[in-house]
């Protein structure tokens, strides 16, 4: 009796499953929407450093061709996210509120008509049931009254100070001990009897509830492996042309790349094959040459000067070329390429734990495109542009920020999911490395083992000891 209310709470089990999933599918359209994010970011990053760089050609066009992979990549996944939201989120929530029917006090109608329904099935037969067991009661009582008179008559027999008349009292007892024993017993086996005959009838009725309720169910299984087959086509990129033919494309783009046609193009352009403006006899003129005065000179050995920068900083305009030859050293040039950024024209809203990492490799390139180099040279070694180590290239660009720093193990004293793009994300008991101290707003930097580098509340850690 009773045991039903297992069956019913299925009804409410159901619709929290319903939240559960709708719970699911929206975490990984977030998931979808960050991965789509992330590429466009690292694209238009790439995209950038590639185009001011100082590769050329074809094999430029092959590099850019990945960035390109990245976008469109970018957008179908953001077509999931859509997909996700738009139409499996939404049929689950509308089948629920469907299904699901809330009542003014509380509780579902589905769940309180499974429960009325079994226990007006159940209830004669728990009304026989409650017979049964009162009158099995009663007839174990007796039994256990006959047993002790027959005892009390027994032992008063072996008793002389009893009277005749107390001997009858005791055996009169158990006369009527044994007359309720009979008469208990018969009374339970009769309501047990009708407990019997109830019991089929109660059976088929307690049946057509359950039915019902298997019913329900069924229909809500067959809605979420309906459901998740369509999750399972949204999420299947490998079944969509469109995905399959940037791949297609990316793999034609590199194939494009020709080693010879660079080297030609190259020598036609910036080699020997290209135009040349030999020296000729030039008249004088007073409006485009000017002589520089003594003290002019002087100023212009002593450094390259910067006519204008523009605001956007893209690039350091340079000299006036009609200006008297100038000493160019390579590492003014490099301090000069050092403080560019091509980035400064970025309108970001906010800074990503890629953005943070990448600001030690922007200027990925020793040199852009479009640098300029001195027109004058010279026998002295001192003065040779080429002979610094940064022109020579034997530094790595990508190397990590050689400044020593002090990293420390620590351990997750509390679960912390990261809010924000720059944010780690740890259970507790879970170990990494602090590899900033803590700043004013109490944030430090640190590393996950999986190489994931980001930040996190300082007080959620504590050194490992």
């Amino acid at each position: 009796v009773g045991n039903y209310k297992r069956t019913v709470k299925r009804i409410d089990d159901g619709h929290r499953l319903c939240n559960d999933l709708m719970n699911c599918i929206h975490e990984r359209a977030r998931i979808e929407k960050v991965y789509a994010q992330q590429l466009t970011e690292w694209a238009k990053r790439w995209k950038q450093l590639v185009e001011k760089g100082p590769q050329y050609g074809t094999v430029e066009r092959a590099w850019c061709a990945f960035m390109s992979e990245a976008e469109k990549v970018s957008e179908l996944h953001l077509e999931v996210k859509g997909s996700l939201m738009n139409e499996d989120f939404e049929k689950i929530k509308n089948w629920q509120k469907e299904a699901f029917h809330k009542q003014m006090m509380g509780g579902f109608k589905e769940t309180k008509e499974a429960e009325d329904g079994f226990r007006k099935a159940q209830k004669p037969w728990a009304k026989k049931l409650k017979e049964v067991e009162a009158s099995k009661k009663a007839y174990h009582a007796a039994c256990k009254e006959e047993k002790l008179a027959i005892s009390r008559e027994t032992n008063s027999k072996a008793d002389p100070a009893l009277n005749p008349e107390q001997l009858k009292k005791l055996q009169d007892k158990v006369e009527r001990s044994k007359q309720d024993v009979l008469k208990t017993k018969e009374k339970y086996e009769k309501s047990l009897k009708e407990l019997d005959n109830a019991t089929p009838q109660y059976m088929e009725n307690m049946e057509q509830v359950f039915e019902q309720c298997q019913q329900f169910e069924e229909k809500r299984l067959r809605f979420f492996r309906e459901v998740l087959l369509e999750v399972q086509k949204h999420l299947d990129l490998s079944n969509v042309a469109s995905y399959r033919n940037i791949y297609r494309d990316l793999e034609q783009n590199i194939k494009t790349a020709d080693a010879v046609e660079d080297l030609r193009w190259f020598r036609a352009n910036q080699g020997p094959g290209m135009s040349m403006n030999w020296p000729q006899f030039e008249e004088w003129s007073a409006d485009l040459n000017r002589t520089l005065s003594r003290r002019e000179k002087k100023k212009a050995s002593d450094g390259v000067t910067l006519t204008g920068i523009n605001q956007t900083g893209d690039q350091v305009s340079q000299p006036n070329k009609h200006s008297s030859s100038l000493s160019v050293q390579s590492n003014t040039v490099q301090s000069v390429q050092s403080s560019y950024n091509p980035f400064e024209d970025e309108e970001d809203t906010g800074s990503t734990v890629s953005e943070k990492e990448d600001n030690k490799i922007k200027n990925v390139s020793s040199y852009e495109k479009n640098q300029s180099y001195p027109t004058d040279w010279s026998d002295e070694e001192s003065n040779n542009p080429f002979s610094s180590t940064d022109a020579n290239g034997d530094t790595n660009p990508f190397d990590e920020d050689t400044s020593p720093a002090m990293e420390v193990r620590v351990r997750a004293l509390y679960d912390y999911e990261g809010q924000e793009q720059d944010e780690l994300s740890f259970k507790a008991g879970d170990e990494l490395t602090k590899m900033e101290n803590e700043d004013e707003q109490g944030w430090c930097k640190g590393r996950l083992d999986n190489g994931q580098i980001g930040l996190y509340p300082a007080n959620y850690v504590e050194p490992i000891q």
